[in-house]
């Protein structure tokens, strides 16, 4: 097995980033759909700087945001994982699950049959007891997958994000949470059983 392979789906690998997709991450940053969501399209340093945290945090913690490539074609259409929040408020600390694909691989179902695999992996490698998930209240794409994967929303829980400037319109964010106890009662799918977790080095 790829030694950069995290988890596979039917049609998804979730893996290890590699050099060669920081140029197809830079063109879906800098896409003003794709970033609709966030204050600004980024340049291709200011993405690379991501990609070099995300990178950092998950040695650090053992989990992050992962590279997803559509295992057919090889592909990398953007990242989907878990990672610790970076900032205070009323639910933190917490482990959020986030997503972001470029534009031509929306409307597939990548993001949900990701995203339900990387919730097995907190659940069950990583053993988390929560995962959270949040968005800009306008996002009502992002919020239908949190919704597809079985997160409940709680409206008296909306934030203000303190990395958004005050007054922005995206500042305002909607919380899904989901537990381990209500994943394990819920849960319809699984990874695929021929290529169990494969849990990262610690």
């Amino acid at each position: 097995m790829d030694e950069g392979l995290v988890l596979r789906t039917e049609r998804l690998l979730v893996r290890r980033w590699r050099e060669e997709d920081r140029g197809p991450f830079a063109e879906l940053n800098a896409d003003p759909e794709v970033m609709e969501h966030f204050p600004s399209v980024l340049t291709r340093e200011e993405s690379d700087a991501i990609a070099d945290r995300i990178e950092s945090r998950m040695a650090e913690d053992g989990f992050g945001f992962w590279a997803l490539e559509v295992a057919e074609s090889g592909e990398f259409v953007g990242f989907t994982g878990i990672a610790r929040t970076r900032f205070d408020s009323h639910f933190t600390p917490a482990v959020e699950i986030g997503w972001r694909l470029g534009r031509g691989s929306w409307g597939r179902g990548y993001a949900s049959e990701a995203a339900k695999a990387v919730l097995e992996y907190g659940f069950t490698e990583a053993g988390l007891d929560e995962i959270v998930s949040f968005t800009a209240v306008g996002n009502v794409r992002s919020q239908a997958v949190m919704r597809r994967i079985g997160m409940i929303r709680d409206e008296n829980e909306d934030f203000e994000h303190p990395f958004v400037p005050e007054g922005h319109a995206l500042r305002l964010h909607v919380l899904y949470r989901l537990t381990a106890g209500q994943w394990k009662a819920s849960r319809t799918t699984t990874v695929n059983a021929s290529a169990p977790v494969k849990p990262l080095p610690r």
